[in-house]
């Protein structure tokens, strides 16, 4: 299975060096294609449109208030965390990066074509447009933060916890499609929390669990075994918490 063609487009980031670097040690990847990051006013000015003002002042709230002390103060579990999985955040080599404005470039239909990937596994990019997809005659793999359909979006096992659902506290891998992890579900797992964890430290375990699950699912790919995993549920997307849902939570729920 060496000899098959996987590529990984991707957003910057810890998540897509670790991803890059599980991918490459087991099957060996052509290349990253990985897409600059949006500007942050054309980032929020989307998110206005679709929020509104209050929601979004209080989302900017949670990360600039909440987010990064949290994260600061999480480093010591983050680290264990990537120490117990084996997980390597090693940056990945300039030769095997493809720099590209944006996933939906031109450019980046080009690169696919060139490429002819097997198989292309997404992280953290834009939402991916149909020309994209259908660009190359191969499928787009995605691992989710989150148990699909009921928590799309962002932050699932947050979300999961808020809402009581320990049960749906996990990782989707699923095939992309143009929505919004709305594509056909390969493999669902759930993930443990300790007391130890918080709104930081719950993408790592994710990572962690989803990166077994993506490896099994590449493997079913080729071997054309794939199943469809039919999960029924209430499909809802969520987005980031405002720091005032964040306070409510962790003190009346007592979810970090």
């Amino acid at each position: 299975m060496m000899n098959k063609k996987i590529i990984l487009i991707a957003g910057k980031g810890q998540s897509t060096n670790i991803i890059f670097n599980a991918l490459i040690e087991r099957y060996g990847v052509v290349s990253a294609i990985i897409e600059d990051k949006e500007s942050p006013i054309a980032f929020w000015k989307r998110r206005l449109k679709k929020l509104g003002l209050v929601k979004v002042l209080g989302q900017i709230g949670f990360q600039l208030l909440i987010q990064r002390p949290l994260k600061l103060c999480s480093k010591y579990r983050i680290d264990e965390i990537i120490r117990q999985n084996k997980l390597n955040q090693k940056d990945i080599p300039n030769d095997k990066i493809l720099k590209v404005n944006s996933i939906n470039s031109k450019i980046t239909i080009e690169l696919l074509k060139s490429l002819n990937p097997d198989l292309i596994i997404v992280n953290g990019t834009r939402i991916i447009s149909k020309r994209v997809l259908q660009s190359v005659p191969c499928k787009f793999v995605n691992i989710h933060a989150g148990i699909t359909p009921m928590y799309r979006g962002v932050h699932g096992t947050y979300w999961a916890l808020v809402n009581n659902d320990f049960i749906n506290s996990g990782v989707t891998v699923h095939f992309v499609d143009e929505g919004i992890d709305t594509g056909q579900i390969i493999a669902q797992k759930q993930v443990s929390i300790t007391s130890k964890d918080n709104f930081s430290t719950y993408p790592f375990l994710q990572l962690s669990v989803g990166l077994e699950l993506l490896f099994e699912s590449i493997d079913s790919c080729f071997k054309k075994s794939t199943t469809s995993v039919k999960f029924e549920g209430e499909s809802k997307l969520y987005y980031h918490p405002t720091i005032w849902a964040y306070l409510f939570n962790r003190i009346f729920k007592k979810v970090k």
